[in-house]
C-alpha cells in the first residue's frame, strides 16, 4: 500500500479574530467519508480550544492540544511530539493546524517543511484570518506576529465582516497594498465560513528551514506529567510573554455552576480574550468573549470545567477565583 502524504493546513490571525469558529465550520462540512485531524495551540496552559471544538471520532474528527505558548519553542518538541501522536493515532485524510494567536507562524510552517515531514506531509494553503476592524490600532498593526501572520498567508480572510463599517474593508486593502502584498486572494466572511476549496490552493509561501528560535515567552515542559489536582478540586495555570499574560483555571468535573452568576462573571472581566467550558445548572456551555462581546454555545459534554483568560493586565481579574468558587458548588 503507497502512504500518500497528508493536505495540511495552517489557520493562523491574532488573538481573538475568530480562528476556532472558522475551524468548527470547516469540521461540519468536511466530506462524510474523510478522517481529519486539528492540531490546536494554545497560549493559555489549560487548553480550551480542543474542547469547545469536540473530537468525534465517529464523524472522522480527531484533536490535539499544545497548550502553554508557542508550539515550535524548544527546538520544535512539543509541535513534532503531539503532531507524531495525533497523525499515528488518527490517520487523517486532512490535517489543520491552528497556532496561538500570539505565536510566530513563520517558524511553524519551516517546521513543517522539515525533512523530518517531508514524505509525511503536503503543504497547503496557509490561511491568515484579520478583522479589518482593528487595522486602526497600531498596536495591533506593528505587532511583529500580526505581520508574520499576513506575510505567510496564501489567502487572506476578512473575518466578522459583517460587523464592518462601509471604510474598513477598503482599509484592509489599502494597509496589503503599503505592506505589497498584492499577490493572493482576499476574501470577506463572517461565522467562520470559510470555502473548503479554498484548502487545496498551494502553499507559496518559501523560507530557510528554522533549527533553534528564541522568543520572548514561556513553555510548558512538553514532557512534563500533567500535574495532580489539588484535594480542593481545582487548580490555577499561569503564563506570560511578548506583554501578554494568561491564567487558566480547571475544575473537577463535580463543580456545578449557577449560569446565571457565571454570565455575570465572566462579562465583567477586563481582558483581550476570555473561552470556558462549563458544567452549569442549565447544562454544559462554551463560553466566548472578545471585544466586549459574549457568546455562547451548548455542549453535549466535557471533562471537567474550565476558562482561560488572556490580556496585558493580569491585575484586572485578581479577583476571578473567588468569583467562580462563589457561584458554584461541589455535588
Amino acid at each position: 500500500m503507497q502512504f500518500s502524504a497528508i493536505p495540511t493546513n495552517v489557520i493562523t490571525g491574532f488573538l481573538g479574530v475568530g480562528k476556532t469558529t472558522a475551524i468548527q465550520h470547516l469540521l461540519a462540512n468536511k466530506p462524510e467519508n474523510e478522517r481529519w485531524a486539528v492540531l490546536v495551540n494554545e497560549f493559555g496552559e489549560v487548553g480550551i480550544d480542543a474542547s469547545m471544538m469536540g473530537e468525534d471520532s465517529e464523524s472522522g474528527i480527531y484533536m490535539r492540544e499544545v497548550p502553554g505558548g508557542c508550539m515550535c519553542c524548544t527546538a520544535g518538541l512539543p509541535m513534532q511530539m503531539a503532531l507524531n501522536q495525533l497523525i499515528q493515532r488518527a490517520k487523517p485524510d486532512r490535517l489543520l493546524i491552528e497556532p496561538t494567536g500570539l505565536g510566530h507562524p513563520q517558524e511553524v510552517l519551516a517546521s513543517l517543511r522539515s525533512a523530518e515531514y517531508s514524505e509525511v506531509i503536503q503543504l497547503q494553503a496557509t490561511i491568515t484570518l484579520v478583522d479589518a476592524r482593528k487595522l486602526s490600532d497600531p498596536e495591533y498593526v506593528t505587532d511583529d506576529t500580526y505581520q508574520q501572520q499576513i506575510q505567510v498567508a496564501d489567502c487572506i480572510v476578512a473575518h466578522k465582516a459583517d460587523l464592518y463599517n462601509a471604510d474598513e474593508l477598503q482599509q484592509l486593502e489599502r494597509y496589503l497594498e503599503q505592506q505589497q502584498i498584492t499577490d493572493r486572494p482576499v476574501y470577506s466572511v463572517a461565522h467562520g465560513q470559510l470555502q473548503l476549496q479554498w484548502l487545496d490552493e498551494a502553499c507559496q509561501w518559501q523560507a530557510e528551514p528554522v533549527t533553534e528560535t528564541h522568543h520572548s515567552h514561556g513553555h510548558s515542559d512538553v514532557f512534563a506529567a500533567a500535574p495532580d489536582m489539588p484535594e480542593q478540586g481545582y487548580l490555577r495555570k499561569d503564563n506570560k510573554g511578548d506583554g501578554y499574560f494568561s491564567s487558566g483555571w480547571v475544575f473537577q468535573p463535580d463543580f456545578e455552576f449557577d449560569f446565571v452568576a457565571l454570565e455575570s462573571i465572566l462579562m465583567g472581566i477586563d481582558a483581550e480574550r476570555v473561552k470556558g467550558v462549563f458544567i452549569t445548572d442549565e447544562g454544559v456551555f462554551a463560553f466566548n468573549i472578545v471585544d466586549g462581546l459574549m457568546s455562547s454555545t451548548a455542549l453535549d459534554e466535557v471533562y471537567d470545567s474550565r476558562i482561560e483568560v488572556i490580556g496585558r493586565n493580569p491585575a484586572a481579574w485578581q479577583t476571578l477565583e473567588t468569583d467562580l468558587l462563589a457561584a458554584s458548588e461541589r455535588l
